[in-house]
């Protein structure tokens, strides 16, 4: 068998080369790829996209199982892919793009219906598939129509049909007087109207903008609540618990009551007899300080004792002691 460096180098670069381009082609596709990817792509036909984009959650019976990868245009037609792991899905299965927030915000919901398995190259039709109503598109719609009305114009057509149909009966005369009087207000409001509905444009476009804060806004809110909820029961444990221990602790009172009635009676006998000589104790030591005072005294002056004794030999027997313990 040949050494490593005995063999021909040309196959071997090519071979070395050949790895490293599959190994960056796969790296650019992990997420195409299986067990390590982010699952199995599909696809499905929209009548319109409806604000659904990329990176947009994709929810079977509400649990998160993957993420729209793409939204695009094929003829009349919105094609949606998506990436779908550890998730069955049937050869009968639809798609609807649902609204997650008030503010917009989108999600694509899946329904997980057949016999056999749903293959990756079969995209779900248009037939099993729905799109939501849009109410921010639906204002901003309102607000351009509502723009290009010509109000003067409206209520001159207004006046002109009530004198056309001034003749007719008093019912119709009367509703044709109103609608008269209706375009009046709106063509006098012309100003006003225009103005809300500009204010009502801007408040959607900045709700639009701020969509991604506002949600984390209401995410954040969910985690507090939630965090209350935990603490909420932590403190209801620890009460609970409590008036458990006040239970226990009120049983062991009253098992005990036999035992502690008697310890109790000969303390207090014990603090009462404390009290009553109390007194008599501090004359004691009142009148055991003089002594205590002359005994420091004594041996205050070494190792000796500095006193003397007086009336040991009396003043009669000789010259020692003549004027007795009176001398000074």
């Amino acid at each position: 068998m040949k050494s490593f460096q005995k063999r021909n180098p040309i196959p071997i670069a090519i071979a070395g080369i050949a790895v490293i381009v599959l190994g960056m082609v796969a790296a650019l596709n992990s997420k195409d790829l299986p067990l390590i990817g982010n699952g199995t792509t599909y696809s499905a036909e929209f009548s319109e996209a409806a604000g659904l984009i990329a990176d947009d959650e994709v929810r079977v019976a509400g649990v998160k199982v993957g993420t729209v990868s793409d939204v695009e245009l094929s003829g009349d037609k919105v094609l949606v892919s998506f990436q779908v792991k550890d998730a069955w899905l049937g050869d009968r299965s639809s798609a609807a793009i649902k609204i997650k927030t008030l503010l917009g915000q989108k999600y694509l919901a899946l329904d997980p219906v057949g016999q056999n398995a749903l293959d990756p190259g079969q995209v779900i039709p248009r037939e099993r598939t729905a799109a939501p109503y849009d109410v921010l598109e639906a204002f901003r719609g309102l607000s351009s129509t509502v723009d290009a009305i010509d109000t003067q114009q409206l209520a001159q057509s207004f006046d002109t049909l009530s004198e056309t149909f001034s003749d007719t009966p008093d019912d119709v005369q009367g509703a044709l007087t109103g609608l008269s009087q209706l375009s009046d207000t709106i063509a006098s409001r012309d100003q006003q109207l225009a103005d809300l509905l500009a204010n009502t444009k801007q408040v959607s476009q900045t709700l639009v903008d701020r969509d991604a804060e506002v949600t984390k806004l209401l995410e954040d809110g969910n985690l507090l609540l939630a965090e209350l909820a935990r603490r909420k029961e932590a403190i209801t444990s620890l009460l609970d618990g409590t008036r458990l221990l006040s239970t226990e602790l009120q049983g062991l009172v009253d098992d005990n009551t036999g035992q502690l009635d008697p310890v109790l009676t000969q303390l207090d006998q014990l603090t009462s007899m404390l009290q009553r000589n109390q007194d008599s104790l501090n004359d004691g030591i009142k009148e055991f300080a003089p002594f205590i005072r002359v005994f420091s005294n004594t041996l205050g002056n070494g190792r000796w004792f500095d006193t003397f004794i007086c009336g040991l030999v009396l003043p009669s027997v000789g010259p020692i002691n003549e004027e007795g313990c009176n001398a000074s």
